[in-house]
């Protein structure tokens, strides 16, 4: 029997189903074929929670460091792309920042800034689409602040970030990218090596190129921003989209500012900014019931383990009490669990904080409707709302 013939919910999975609406049948995958082959995806996809955390905390058997890794494609060999000691090497220049006692005295302070300063600029108008016009600018501050990268603009590091992401996300549907994603990238580690060259400061790019070379410094630096913009624009848009989308809860939280940490979590569950990460099977195993072969592309799927019943009981309801959110995977697991998830925490909540205090009456725009899409990145193209303007 053909390895489509085992597994006919795999072989009737579209990925535009997957980028559109993929919770229904990620469900049908998880109950029925948790380790599925997808023809369309070319590789094996893992939707069971159990079953990905093994893939991800097995860096021997389910690495990135493969050719065929779609972000090393665009950007080269990174903290994100390689394992082992090559892996440590190139993360642990870039940790001590984000580590959770130094996050607080490290960005409170410029996020609050950077909060206020895009809040009171929206206020008068009483409308906006808060995906661009706050949620990305705020995420591209931050991160730069936290890189040290000077001299560029939040518009500039936005466009590179489109592009990046764009090539990304068509590497990993099977096609071929366009040229914008690696132009965007030349622009980028051009600006990492004017900030080196000029020693800018406290620059954690000026101090990472004590220990790794400059296109090494430049890869891991596309790759943090590349992650910071998307962890966090991600993150800021679809909490707010939960929140304003279920009333009940917002009214909840609104009574008792202390659930909104739950509800971050209970939002990264049900709709993780990055919905998949990639490995590469180094040998022949069993995984459930699949036999995945040597150089095979295993995928697991986010979303479908934060949405696993065995874990999160009722998993479709959005529930900012939830006992164990902080279960969800949204920032992966492993050796490659995301570097700033403690920075990513604490500019969400900061920014839902300002937008709840200072917009009086904010509420999704009827007129405007909007939903999460995406294959790799899931979030809504757009989040247009309303609220009531100052007398």
């Amino acid at each position: 029997m053909s390895v489509v013939t085992s597994f006919p919910l795999g072989a009737a999975t579209t990925l535009a189903e997957l980028a559109r609406d993929p919770h229904p049948r990620l469900a049908l995958l998880r109950a029925h074929e948790p380790v599925s082959w997808l023809p369309e995806l070319g590789g094996w996809l893992v939707t069971r929670r159990d079953l990905a955390l093994s893939v991800m905390r097995d860096a021997a058997t389910f690495t990135v460091d493969d050719p065929r890794f779609s972000t090393a494609r665009v950007v080269g060999p990174s903290m994100l792309s390689l394992d082992g000691a090559e892996h440590a090497r190139h993360r642990e220049p870039f940790n001590p920042p984000f580590r959770p006692r130094r996050v607080r005295d490290g960005f409170a302070a410029s996020i609050e800034r950077e909060t206020g300063r895009l809040v009171d600029a929206l206020r008068p108008a009483g409308a906006a689409e808060l995906r661009r016009a706050f949620a990305g600018p705020l995420a591209v501050a931050v991160v730069t602040d936290a890189l040290g990268l000077a001299g560029v603009g939040a518009d500039t590091v936005l466009s590179w970030y489109d592009a990046i992401v764009r090539s990304v996300s068509e590497i990993t549907a099977g096609r071929e990218a366009g040229p914008a994603g690696s132009a965007a990238y030349a622009e980028l580690r051009a600006a990492v090596e004017g900030t080196v060259a000029g020693r800018h400061g406290a620059s954690l790019l000026v101090a990472a190129a004590q220990r790794l070379a400059l296109p090494e410094v430049a890869s891991n630096a596309a790759v943090m921003m590349f992650g910071g913009i998307e962890t966090t624009e991600a993150m800021i848009t679809n909490a707010l989209l939960q929140l304003l989308g279920h009333p009940d809860q917002l009214a909840l939280v609104r009574a008792d500012p202390d659930l909104l940490d739950g509800a971050i979590e209970e939002s990264l569950r049900l709709e993780p900014g990055a919905v998949v990460v990639d490995r590469y099977a180094t040998r022949d195993i069993e995984l459930g019931a699949a036999v995945i072969r040597e150089g095979d592309p295993v995928t697991v799927s986010l979303a479908g383990a934060n949405r696993d019943p065995a874990v999160f009981p009722d998993p479709d309801r959005f529930d900012v009490r939830r006992a164990g959110a902080r279960l969800q995977l949204a920032f992966a697991h492993g050796p490659h669990h995301c570097v700033a998830a403690h920075l990513a925490r604490l500019e969400t909540r900061m920014a839902l904080e300002h937008l709840l205090r200072c917009l009086p009456g904010l509420r999704l725009d009827p007129d405007r409707p909007t939903a999460p899409e995406g294959l790799v990145f899931r979030k809504p193209p757009t989040l247009h709302v309303l609220w009531d303007r100052p007398g």
